[in-house]
């Protein structure tokens, strides 16, 4: 693991998100300290329902992120349905209508692309369950500015296509369960 202390958490999926997802935001401590910005490939002809699905469930504060917005520690940010959710370099939240990255918007390689540029070594990037590649450049891109990357095993996660490209784009990245990704983001709050 990075030995910067970790400033930001990135989580991007996919297919079989929500239930890796109510498996491990509700679980999280109130006292959080780090913020979570999360890409949920979610269709783009609908709104994004994962706020509502999410906020009575978890004790941390959880909204959809808005552009120019500053991230505050403790907040878990969904991307908004048909916008790339982008980081910038003072640490706000920017969100963009560019094209579809991977055939997505909003896209994981853009958050974490952004989100390495903004935090460097301080950034712990996850990648869970999913059926495309969405997400292997920007585990390298993370990787390249030292920044920490924990993969879903694919051999447990509910579709294994987006942790293995991960892990072909970053053999180094730590290989976890989600009870073990759990268990890191607990452990954030004890640092």
């Amino acid at each position: 693991m990075s030995a910067a202390p970790i400033e930001a958490v990135a989580i991007g999926a996919s297919a079989g998100a929500v239930q890796a997802l109510l498996h491990i935001l509700p679980a999280l401590p109130a006292d959080m300290i780090v913020p979570i910005l999360i890409v949920v490939h979610v269709p783009p002809d609908r709104a994004n329902a994962l706020v509502t699905l999410f906020q009575d469930r978890c004790r941390l504060r959880i909204k959809e992120a808005e552009d120019k917005e500053p991230i505050a520690n403790g907040t878990v940010y969904f991307a908004p349905s048909d916008y790339h959710l982008l980081v910038e370099a003072e640490r706000t939240l920017a969100l963009s209508s560019d094209e579809a990255v991977n055939h997505s918007r909003p896209a994981i390689d853009v958050l974490f692309e952004t989100a390495a540029d903004a935090f460097g070594p301080a950034l712990a990037a996850i990648i869970m369950t999913g059926a495309n590649h969405d997400g292997a450049d920007g585990v390298r891109a993370v990787a390249d500015a030292g920044g920490t990357i924990i993969v879903e095993d694919p051999a447990t996660a509910q579709v294994p296509t987006m942790p293995a490209a991960a892990l072909a784009a970053c053999p180094t990245a730590h290989i976890m369960p989600l009870n073990d990704i759990l268990a890191y983001l607990v452990g954030l709050t004890a640092r």
